[in-house]
């Protein structure tokens, strides 16, 4: 049997995520913070969409796309070496690291830190929620415990017209 950590995974509770973000993340993708992607950002600089994703976006690491809620979910170590190597790859990219080896520890950071914030049960929801401060980026961090068997009650629906 494969050792297993905690890690966050994205989950949608309704449709809302299609529309506040640029790009929203899909169901079941395995995410971080992703708050490094504002470190250079100047407050009120960001409008509309890209202003909520920095307000409360997880950031999944399929899409790149950004999600309301994750959940805390069991992840395989083989899993989260993969997660480590395609957030560098994505470093490369897009974030001016020169090459894989020096993006790898900077990504194994990130997802370390992930694994940090999973000190829950598996079910558990996250949220996060940014400002801009005086000293840079601050995060806060709220949880919903699931209730029962892993299930969370739906609290709200989108009906489209």
């Amino acid at each position: 049997m494969s050792e297993t950590a905690k890690f966050p995974r994205t989950i949608r509770l309704d449709a809302s995520d299609l529309n506040v973000f640029p790009a929203a993340a899909e169901p079941g993708e395995w995410a971080v913070p992703g708050t490094f992607a504002y470190s250079d950002t100047e407050p009120g600089s960001l409008s509309g969409k890209e202003q909520l994703a920095f307000k409360s976006g997880w950031l999944g690491i399929e899409s790149f796309g950004r999600a309301t809620f994750v959940q805390v979910a069991s992840v395989t170590y083989e899993r989260l070496d993969a997660i480590v190597e395609r957030l560098a790859a994505h470093f490369v990219a897009h974030y001016g690291a020169p090459d894989m080896p020096a993006a790898i520890p900077v990504a194994q950071e990130e997802a370390d830190y992930a694994i940090g914030l999973c000190a829950h049960e598996v079910g558990t929801l996250l949220a996060i929620e940014r400002a801009f401060t005086e000293e840079g980026v601050a995060e806060k961090f709220r949880t919903v415990e699931p209730g029962g068997e892993g299930v969370h009650a739906r609290i709200w629906e989108i009906v489209e017209d």
